[in-house]
């Protein structure tokens, strides 16, 4: 499973990293999440999804 974060899309509110900071993080240099690693521990997957379904402007799959 990976993860994914479109940067144009990202409005960078901080909400996937606080759901799961194993796969995401907020980039210093734009202030946008970013995805640590693409691929998804599989100990991540469920939180990654929750994170995936919670951005309020889509900007993140993960799958």
């Amino acid at each position: 499973m990976k993860a994914n974060v479109d940067k144009d899309t990202c409005i960078g509110c901080g909400l996937c990293p606080s759901i799961c900071p194993e796969v995401f993080s907020m980039d210093d240099e734009d202030g946008k999440a970013k995805a640590i690693n693409a691929e998804v521990p599989e100990s991540e997957q469920d939180s990654a999804k929750e994170a995936e379904e919670s951005c309020p402007v889509d900007a993140i799959k993960v799958g």
